[in-house]
């Protein structure tokens, strides 16, 4: 049998599950050494208190509906603006204003993964996302995650990712300048 679940906007009041949760899905990815997670929390507390309050940063919860306190899942969206660029669409090409999304944080408790709560959260961002007029929507996928983002609707692209140092001290390196 599957449980039913609810889902609930994130508040200040989250903020520490969010974080956890954060480093846990890097965790589990195998990208966050052990020595660095403690850290990691930390940051992600200290983001979120800037960001959730801004509305740069809005979360959302999952929790089975015969006990909403216990949080199973959570995923969160990260509001920016992009210059305009074109966009194709289901008809045609048309301009996209600039008005993007980044999902990330998207993790569920080990002990109900496969019951269908992540795709529960990313259904209320995909409608929110909607409702709020954002033009585009990404994310960054994990292998595990991959199937079910294909399954809503998203693509691969061609998006890529500096690997390189970018601090001061590693372009004064490379670069000199007079």
């Amino acid at each position: 049998m599957t449980a039913a679940f609810e889902v609930r906007r994130a508040t200040a009041a989250d903020v520490d599950m969010i974080a956890r949760h954060r480093a846990e899905m890097f965790s589990a990815m195998g990208l966050l050494p052990r020595p660095l997670y403690d850290a990691m929390v930390a940051a992600t507390r200290q983001y979120l208190a800037e960001a959730m309050p801004a509305g740069e940063y809005l979360g959302w919860l999952g929790t089975p509906v015969d006990a909403p306190a216990e949080i199973v899942g959570g995923a969160g969206l990260l509001r920016r603006r992009v210059p305009p660029h074109p966009q194709s669409g289901p008809e045609a090409i048309s301009l996209a204003e600039g008005r993007q999304g980044i999902v990330l944080n998207v993790y569920t408790e080990p002990a109900w993964r496969r019951r269908g709560v992540a795709e529960l959260l990313m259904r209320h961002i995909l409608a929110w996302a909607a409702e709020a007029g954002l033009d585009t929507l990404v994310l960054h996928a994990s292998a595990e995650g991959r199937p079910l983002y294909e399954r809503l609707g998203f693509v691969a692209t061609n998006e890529m990712r500096y690997a390189g140092a970018l601090s001061p001290d590693s372009s004064r390196s490379r670069t000199r300048t007079r």
